[in-house]
């Protein structure tokens, strides 16, 4: 039979599914290949776009110099705009490469960038692409512990120099920049300037820069003398001066210093058993005590103490940095003349009074429209001494009388609208709730006065009398709007005569006052300029604290103080003011443990204050108990604040304070009770303030002058001396006195005698066992 041939298209069918694989196979290469094509365009594209994102953030980096780079850095200090000091230590030691001992360079080199010698770029690609692997994991397997740097030494040296080491400012942008920066440098500088630059730049804590610096802080020594457990210390101080700080963290200290002799066992450096030797070697073998002295403190560095520590604070902050280890500019709220005079005043004035130097004093000056302090001294006679104890902002000691128009009588106006002329009985008192009795200065009582004359007078049981009207956690609440958060056990009625409270504080405090009742927290510093150019504004929000009329009626009694009440001798021509006395005495315990503290008080103040300044002044002896104020050194406060208010005010308008619409003014008929005001002829009343809709409920007109001259006189002088209504610049003067009204069953003595004005006499607070008030 004759075979039969398939026909083409049978054969086609038959080729095509004997060889289904091999079709398929012949396809897969081209799709591959298409990907594999993608892949690196899109790889070239993203080394394009990633090599013109450096260049462009690149082209903004800022310059460096060599001098940039040996410079000891920190941060510049700025007062009037213009340059104070630079931040850091004045006797930094230099070393040059070829007296840095090699033991030091291995140790830095095995901790830092152990590929250092072999980084032709001043940047290691490996160590980039590790570290960013390692946060890579460690952002998906949620271990992080910070981010993983890859800056080499160079890198490290070039953020020392012109950038910030804060870790959040790390930023992309940055890291390009300092990457460029570091190329520039290895062009120009071989490894062993590299090297010594970055050693003589690091930070090393306390204001020490260099660790040829370091080593003389911590140990007295060169670096030549340290032995390898104190060169491995050394050489790891400044990945974290403070967080490695031997004095405060010896375990961390410990640990770190233990990883650097690891990193030089690695490298081959040093033998196991020197590693194990070292590593034995206790952290504080060799250490010298701690110390904040130098022998080289200058003249600016002492004027200026006080106010470079709460400066240094803010910078830490609000910036989280520390400006010795930064490269900032730091422009400061102080007047650098108005802070010399101060410096002055308190340390080589005689006129002023200080005639021990063991007598403390602490002074705040401020701005009261913004919060600026504009000078300040935490201590006298304090040797050469840096970042001293500041008494300014720390000192817990008590304020005395000076708390009444705070905690007082400003609560009772905002609270309970009383006028200046509320009437008190000023005779015998406990203290609420107690048997425990209060006294005054003299241990006498003056009868029905008015609130107005109870605060000229400084009278601790009217005081005390208000504070319980308006009631204890109010007051307190009140006090924490002007900035002052009273502890838990400083939360009872003794502190209406005197509480822990600083001049800083106080200053603030008083500074709602002068400004019409807006609370505005210190502040020490106006901007900083970091090492990039950014700017950061240290912009100081007020917050209301009491109604413009509170702060209006306060200020009105607050004058009286000056002009006929205890504070007559802190009186300046010319200058309408404000302010009250304060002083703490000796409890009967503590008389009795030292007899010669016997008419001799703690502390003596006086915080006064101006439309344009406040200043708040204390004296006192740390040893309180050993040593006491002397009458004839109360008064300091009050000489102290007249010199330095008359030289902070030269050149400012003498403004009255504006009666704000909330306020009425009422003449009241001397000793009428409640208050009768009296229209028409007004020579026998006393000038009262009113909170608008609280005025006095009877009305007299009187048309025939009163018979006695002396009251006429008496009227007059009220008139001229009480606040105006509109805003002038008039003198304030001693000799338009106006006679403290006194009630028909008052004491006329008590009421018309004023304390002495070189000396308040000394007062007790019963058996309380508290601070009495001296007033």
């Amino acid at each position: 039979m004759a075979k039969t041939t398939p026909s083409r298209v049978a054969s086609r069918r038959t080729r095509q599914s004997n060889s289904p694989q091999k079709k398929a196979g012949k396809h897969r290469p081209g799709r591959v290949l298409r990907v594999f094509r993608w892949l690196a365009l899109a790889f070239v594209l993203a080394l394009v776009a990633g090599i013109g994102l450096f260049a462009w953030y690149a082209k903004d980096a800022p310059t460096i110099t060599q001098e940039d780079l040996m410079s000891g850095g920190s941060s510049t200090l700025y007062a009037n705009n213009k340059k104070l000091l630079s931040l850091g230590t004045e006797n930094r030691v230099y070393v040059t490469a070829d007296k840095i001992p090699q033991q030091l360079k291995d140790a830095v080199v095995s901790i830092e960038d152990r590929r250092f010698y072999r980084e032709a770029l001043g940047i290691d690609p490996i160590r980039i692409a590790g570290a960013a692997l390692s946060n890579v994991k460690a952002k998906l397997t949620g271990t992080s512990n910070g981010p993983e740097g890859g800056s080499t030494l160079t890198q490290q040296l070039v953020k020392l120099a012109v950038f910030s080491t804060k870790t959040s400012d790390q930023t992309l942008r940055r890291k390009a920049q300092e990457a460029w920066l570091a190329v520039k440098v290895e062009r120009q500088y071989s490894k062993a300037q590299i090297l010594e630059f970055y050693i003589n730049k690091v930070y090393m804590n306390y204001g020490q820069r260099g660790m040829a610096t370091g080593a003389q802080y911590y140990y007295g020594k060169s670096l030549s003398q340290l032995n390898l457990a104190q060169t491995a210390f050394i050489a790891g101080l400044g990945q974290s001066p403070a967080g490695y700080d031997p004095y405060t963290y010896p375990d961390r200290a410990k640990a770190r210093r233990d990883a650097v002799i690891d990193a030089m066992l690695r490298e081959d450096k040093i033998s196991q058993a020197q590693a194990t030797a070292a590593k034995a070697t206790a952290i504080t073998a060799g250490l010298k005590p701690k110390t904040t002295t130098t022998s080289n403190v200058n003249t600016v560095d002492k004027v200026i103490d006080s106010y470079l520590t709460e400066v240094i604070k803010q910078v830490k902050a609000k910036l989280d940095v520390d400006p010795y280890a930064e490269n900032l500019k730091i422009y400061t709220n102080m007047d650098y003349e108005t802070q010399k005079k101060l410096y002055d005043l308190v340390n080589n004035d005689e006129s002023i009074g200080f005639d021990d130097d063991k007598l403390q004093t602490a002074v705040t000056l401020s701005d009261p429209k913004t919060g600026a302090v504009i000078a300040q001294i935490g201590g006298r006679k304090t040797g050469d001494v840096r970042l001293a104890y500041n008494r300014a902002t720390r000192n817990d000691r008590s304020n005395g009388s000076t708390m009444k128009p705070l905690m007082d009588y400003a609560p009772a106006i905002e609270y309970l609208n009383y006028s200046t002329y509320q009437q008190f009985d000023d005779t015998p008192y406990n203290y609420p709730g107690t048997t425990t009795p209060l006294y005054d200065f003299d241990r006498g009582y003056l009868g029905r006065i008015s609130m107005r004359t109870a605060l000229e007078q400084s009278r601790n049981i009217v005081a005390i009398k208000a504070l319980d009207d308006v009631g204890l956690s109010r007051s307190v609440n009140f006090l924490k709007g002007l900035g002052i958060d009273l502890p838990t056990d400083q939360q009872v009625y003794a502190s209406g005569i005197g509480a822990s409270v600083t001049t800083e504080q106080e200053t603030a405090a008083y500074g709602a006052l002068a400004n019409g009742g807006t609370y505005y927290k210190p502040s020490y510093i106006s901007k900083v300029v970091t090492a990039d150019g950014e700017t950061v504004n240290f912009k100081n929000a007020g917050t209301r604290a009491m109604k413009s009329s509170t702060a209006y009626m306060v200020t009105d009694m607050l004058k009286g103080v000056i002009t006929r009440g205890t504070g007559t001798s802190a009186a300046i021509s010319g200058l309408i003011q404000a302010g009250k006395t304060g002083t703490t005495n000796y409890s009967d315990e503590e008389l009795a443990k030292n007899s010669a503290l016997s008419g001799r008080v703690k502390d003596s103040w006086f915080t006064g204050y101006t439309r344009d300044r406040v200043a708040s002044v204390w004296i006192g002896y740390d040893k309180a108990q050993q040593n006491g104020v002397s009458p004839t050194e109360e008064a300091i406060p009050k000489r102290l604040y007249k010199a330095l208010m008359t030289f902070t005010s030269e050149g400012l308008t003498s403004r009255d304070w504006v009666k704000p619409d909330s306020v009425s003014v009422a003449y009241i008929l001397k000793g009428s009770d409640p208050g009768t005001e009296i229209t028409g002829d007004t020579r026998n009343t006393t000038r009262e303030l009113y909170v608008q809709g609280y005025g006095p409920t009877t009305q007299k007109a009187v048309t025939t002058p009163p018979a006695s001259s002396s009251s006429s006189s008496s009227s007059t002088s009220s008139q001229s001396s009480s606040i105006s209504s509109q805003s002038t610049s008039s003198s304030v003067s001693t000799s338009s006195i106006e006679p403290s009204s006194t009630p028909s069953n008052s004491t006329p003595s008590s009421s018309s005698t004023l304390p002495p004005s070189s000396s308040e006499p000394p007062a007790t607070s019963g058996g309380s066992g508290g601070d009495g008030d001296d007033e």
